[in-house]
């Protein structure tokens, strides 16, 4: 739910306001029913859950026809700051027991930060990749000495495969930001997924 809920939160804070069908066309554009497992139910769901929850504001669309899809929403202040506090969180944060669709979720806004801050979000990250490979080679290392079966040294080596290939990529992106790829939040051009409204809650 997490990942959906940046994804409605960032699509319809870069429109400024939209409405159910519409975020969902957009996500659904993206391909993010396959690499965030967003379904359009869950779109719908997490619109009007956070309306509840005072994240996002229903507006008036003046002309337009009734029904769930012309029900427009817009960010309000504690909706941009859950915004970024959440899309912070999950390019920092390595969840060793997630799907790994929340990192890809904040993937998408990357550029909605700073430049600086990105690269130091990105960084930490890093860190904590680093730390679960030296785990992965020391279970490698001294899994059998510790009564594991031989075999399950396969899954200790799939692991470890899969992290230095993060922690690769991971290197690669800091690397990229740093050389001034991408248009990123302090950048004197739009960048993406920023909101139209330039009156509204600046990216930390």
């Amino acid at each position: 739910m997490s990942a959906t809920r940046l994804l409605v939160l960032g699509v319809v804070r870069m429109h400024g306001t939209a409405h159910g069908y519409q975020v969902r066309r957009e996500l659904l554009s993206w391909s993010a029913d396959r690499w965030a497992k967003v379904q359009p139910g869950s779109i719908y769901h997490a619109l009007k859950k956070m309306a509840d929850e005072g994240l996002l504001e229903q507006v008036e669309v003046a002309g337009a026809a009734k029904g769930p899809d012309r029900v427009a929403y817009r960010l309000t202040e504690q909706g941009h700051a859950d915004f970024n506090l959440r899309l912070q969180r999950m390019l920092a944060e390595v969840n060793e027991g997630g799907d790994g669709y929340e990192f890809t979720a904040a993937v998408t806004f990357l550029p909605t930060l700073s430049r600086e801050r990105a690269i130091s979000l990105l960084g930490h990250r890093l860190t904590q990749l680093e730390g679960q490979y030296a785990n992965a080679a020391s279970l490698l290392e001294h899994g059998s000495g510790w009564g594991q079966p031989e075999h399950v040294n396969a899954l200790y080596e799939l692991w470890r495969l899969h992290v230095a290939a993060d922690i690769e990529w991971t290197k690669d992106l800091i690397e990229r930001l740093r050389a001034g790829e991408y248009v990123m939040g302090d950048d004197p051009d739009r960048s993406f997924g920023d909101p139209p409204d330039t009156a509204a809650p600046s990216p930390a």
